[in-house]
């Protein structure tokens, strides 16, 4: 009795400081979405996340010390409700690797991914793929009102950006693996959901969740076709 009751104790306070990091990296989520937007010669091209109907959203992706190269970020997708109102419930994701670089120098960045088509949202719902192999991808353009009308971003599935010491822009993550966070879903529903569980689900939006929808109904409240 003794000995469940100190493990008992033991798990609320880890319980509840997991539950205030994720809440914390979702609020970071919508800082970095809210601070792209509102600089128009920077942003994210209105046209493009109108049409877009899930995005990624990773803060501070960061560099791993112990392996040269390597790289690893936890974030958020996002897809829009089932009438393309407003946007859905988040779904915690992974993203390990790539051939992208940070600049020489900084140990984190942000990064922004938009998911253009049905393709891209069936990558996004399942279990792991990866950028390049499974996801034809690009870099995104920047500016409000940029021009997407080329070839490259017309075939793309997803387009990417990066920002890191303020300077944002489009950047290859070609060879970046995105998959489930199953441990994060868990603190935020109650259950290992996987990605395809909550995205388009219906699944009740989570209070920690709340400033982010509310930034992201804000810069584009209902998809365009």
């Amino acid at each position: 009795m003794t000995f469940t009751l100190a493990v008992t104790l033991g798990c609320a306070p880890l319980a509840a400081q997991e539950k205030s990091q994720t809440s914390e990296r979702l609020d970071d989520a919508a800082d970095l979405f809210s601070e792209v937007m509102s600089a128009p010669d920077k942003a994210i091209p209105q046209d493009l996340l109108d049409k877009s109907p899930c995005m990624v959203l990773v803060p501070g992706l960061k560099k791993a010390a112990f392996l040269v190269g390597a790289k690893y970020g936890r974030g958020f997708s996002i897809c829009r409700a089932a009438n393309g109102q407003g946007w859905g419930p988040p779904a915690a994701i992974r993203i390990e690797g790539g051939g992208f670089g940070l600049q020489i120098g900084v140990s984190s960045s942000d990064v922004i991914l938009l998911v253009l088509n049905e393709n891209g949202m069936k990558h996004l719902t399942s279990s792991k793929f990866t950028l390049g192999a499974d996801a034809t991808a690009a870099a995104g353009p920047v500016g409000r009102n940029a021009t997407a009308q080329t070839d490259a971003f017309m075939r793309a599935e997803i387009l990417s950006w990066s920002r890191s010491r303020g300077l944002f822009a489009g950047v290859s993550l070609d060879g970046a693996t995105l998959r489930n966070d199953l441990d994060e879903n868990k603190v935020l529903y109650g259950q290992s959901w996987t990605g395809k569980q909550i995205l388009g689900s219906g699944a009740k939006m989570p209070a920690e969740a709340g400033k982010l929808i509310a930034v992201l109904n804000k810069y584009s409240p209902r998809q365009t076709h």
